[in-house]
């Protein structure tokens, strides 16, 4: 049985956006598109509510304080997801009974972050099959690492000396392929292949200057990306 979260935001957008990013986590997501919809629903068996404050006549306050005074939703847990991010208001939705709150526009990833916090802190998350579990970790990616630089496969993040650097989607597979792919040069055919697919029209020149950024963002790890002139790249461990 899969974790339900219920979505209410008035922006139909903003709720496609979360219920997409959601469901690739494994989560069973619901949207509404008002408070008041919100509250036609049957709202037994959400681990999780996400509201947005400003919207139609019953504001995402509204929403949270009759759900706190419904016996089979008291202890539902409440994200609040506003572009409001005055500290009164903040202050005020976690005085209401909110178990985070998250401002606009968010990082989707400090937004799942956030949620599998609230559910963890709150012990609201679904029990799950013996079926799913094993399924869950045969699924499961171990983290690629080279001395103080670390590859997160499962949340598709990036680590340097265990600090968290942002990287395009583009930078973030040239490094999974170095890293999983090391001590050859790639021409740059080869690295297209692998990187980009054949189906997409990529230029030398995208390269290159994809591994320069990637290079500089990378710090002193940049250096074990080497090029050899007339062939292509490579991720060598001593260079």
């Amino acid at each position: 049985m899969r974790t339900k979260i219920l979505v209410i935001d008035d922006e139909e957008s903003v709720c496609e956006i979360l219920k997409f990013n959601l469901e690739k986590e494994g989560y069973e997501v619901d949207t509404a598109y008002s408070a008041e919809e919100a509250l036609d629903m049957d709202l037994d068996g959400y681990s999780l509510f996400m509201v947005d404050i400003m919207m139609g006549e019953l504001s995402g306050f509204d929403f949270a304080r009759r759900v706190r005074n419904i016996t089979n939703t008291e202890d539902t847990p409440i994200l609040f997801c506003s572009a409001l991010s005055d500290e009164d208001v903040v202050v005020k939705g976690l005085n209401i009974g909110a178990d985070d709150y998250v401002t606009k526009p968010f990082v989707i990833g400090e937004v799942l972050a956030r949620v599998r916090a609230v559910l963890r802190r709150t012990g609201k998350q679904a029990k799950r099959t013996a079926a799913e579990i094993e399924n869950e970790q045969n699924l499961y990616e171990a983290d690629v690492t080279f001395k103080g630089l670390r590859i997160d496969r499962n949340d598709k993040e990036v680590y340097i000396d265990n600090e968290l650097t942002t990287l395009t989607r583009t930078e973030y597979d040239l490094i999974l392929f170095f890293l999983t792919h090391r001590n050859r040069i790639y021409s740059r055919e080869e690295i297209i292949k692998n990187v980009w697919g054949d189906e997409v029209i990529v230029t030398g020149r995208t390269i290159d200057t994809n591994i320069t950024r990637l290079r500089r963002k990378l710090g002193e790890y940049g250096k074990y990306i080497v090029t050899r002139q007339g062939f292509g790249y490579g991720f060598k461990e001593k260079n």
